[in-house]
């Protein structure tokens, strides 16, 4: 049985690892962020990579770390939304809401999540992968009311692309092409195929 953490305090991240039945524990990255990459996914894995380092640093000295035997996995993580290569961040305010969802209804964008995974598995071996996947998601064209009252939920405050799939906009997502839970937060299936490849299941 592997000891999990996860480099994040995304809430919708915890509900994926939850819902796959992995046991894990949360230890946030709360460094400063260094966009090293020019590309979406270039950007996703650097920014993934910097979290797990940090949380890995943190850990590294501890006591069960150092003595323990067990096999200790980090996950860190990042998400951007993506359109025409240029990354949309979070929203500044409702109107800069408003201007992203514009641009972005009757469109197709992409959501690139970068993952890093870091571990000492029980034999004393380390290693790391790193990696991303991207979905493209079709958006239905949408009125400047229906924006407007979308924006007004408060739902887009907080997100990447200011928007959520899993929450209110889903009535406006046409198609997606590629993982779901990758727009979500963490395409699950692949850490855990990452994991089970690397044995750290």
């Amino acid at each position: 049985m592997s000891r999990i953490i996860l480099a994040s305090a995304s809430p919708r991240r915890r509900e994926l690892l939850t819902q796959a039945g992995l046991a894990y524990t949360v230890l946030p990255a709360c460094g400063e962020e260094v966009i090293t990459g020019t590309y979406p996914a270039e950007v996703v894995e650097g920014l993934s990579r910097q979290k797990g380092e940090e949380v890995w640093r943190k850990i590294s000295g501890e006591e069960f770390f150092t003595q323990n035997r067990e096999t200790v996995v980090v996950i860190g993580a990042d998400t951007v939304v993506s359109y025409k290569e240029k990354i949309l961040g979070k929203p500044k305010d409702h109107t800069d809401a408003c201007r992203t969802i514009y641009m972005l209804q009757g469109q197709t964008h992409q959501v690139y999540t970068g993952v890093t995974l870091l571990w000492k598995r029980e034999d004393g071996e380390s290693g790391s992968v790193v990696f991303h996947e991207c979905t493209e998601v079709n958006v239905y064209p949408m009125s400047q009311e229906e924006i407007a009252a979308y924006v007004q939920t408060g739902e887009p405050d907080d997100k990447a692309g200011s928007y959520g799939i899993q929450g209110k906009f889903a009535v406006y997502v046409k198609e997606i092409h590629g993982d779901y839970n990758n727009v979500v937060g963490l395409p699950v299936a692949r850490v855990y195929q990452e994991m089970k490849n690397h044995h750290l299941m």
